[in-house]
């Protein structure tokens, strides 16, 4: 029975590496993927983009609107059958698009795999990963690695190199001087700490 995977982890623990992984094995052994990526992740641009250097490109580039289901039942049409959809970046997508690809693989027997973030720089879950972690029927993390050492499970944005708690949820990394950087619990919090005092001080700072 073909099934829909989550493969979740914090920023650069190697999701984009592991999906072209993924997408070579199959395709060494004569079998056909589709590699898909939401439209608001513009890093890249049209290609899948590992921190490695690796780069693919993508086969459907979704939009928010698009039906998961019917754009591979075209693509299907249109190329041939596939034996694997490949999903990078699923955070992005929309609760409805997670339902088509769980229906793509129990009612079409195609195996969907997914890879993203489970929470954003402020440790709010994004609307894809919240509907993978109740929909997948495997969920599998990836790991990596703070700074410090210890295990790395939440994301920190910087602006201009300095951490920010605050912002709109979708900040594509690399642009407009926004990067990542993957954090343990106990780092996360003493850098928020930082950030609160901080804004509390400017806050002080302009009453008077």
């Amino acid at each position: 029975m073909a099934k829909l995977y989550f493969r979740y982890g914090a920023m650069n623990c190697g999701k984009s590496t592991a999906l072209q992984q993924v997408a070579y094995n199959y395709r060494e052994r004569g079998m056909e993927v589709v590699i898909i990526k939401p439209i608001v992740d513009t890093k890249g641009g049209d290609k899948v983009v590992s921190r490695l250097g690796i780069e693919k490109e993508v086969d459907l580039s979704l939009n928010f609107s698009d039906n998961v289901r019917d754009r591979i039942h075209q693509y299907i049409n249109e190329k041939g059958d596939i034996h694997c959809v490949l999903v990078d970046e699923a955070q992005f997508l929309k609760k409805s698009q997670v339902d088509q690809l769980f229906a793509l693989a129990v009612r079409d027997q195609i195996p969907v795999i997914c890879y993203g973030l489970r929470t954003d720089f402020s440790m709010t879950g994004f609307e894809g990963s919240e509907r993978l972690l109740l929909l997948a029927h495997s969920i599998e993390e990836l790991k990596t690695i703070c700074a410090c050492g210890k295990k790395a499970l939440l994301n920190g944005r910087k602006v201009d190199g300095e951490f920010v708690f605050e912002g709109n949820q979708i900040a594509i990394d690399q642009e407009n001087n926004i990067t990542y950087e993957s954090l343990c619990p106990h780092c996360y919090f003493e850098k928020k700490d930082r950030y609160d005092q901080q804004i509390c001080g400017i806050i002080n700072d302009n009453n008077y």
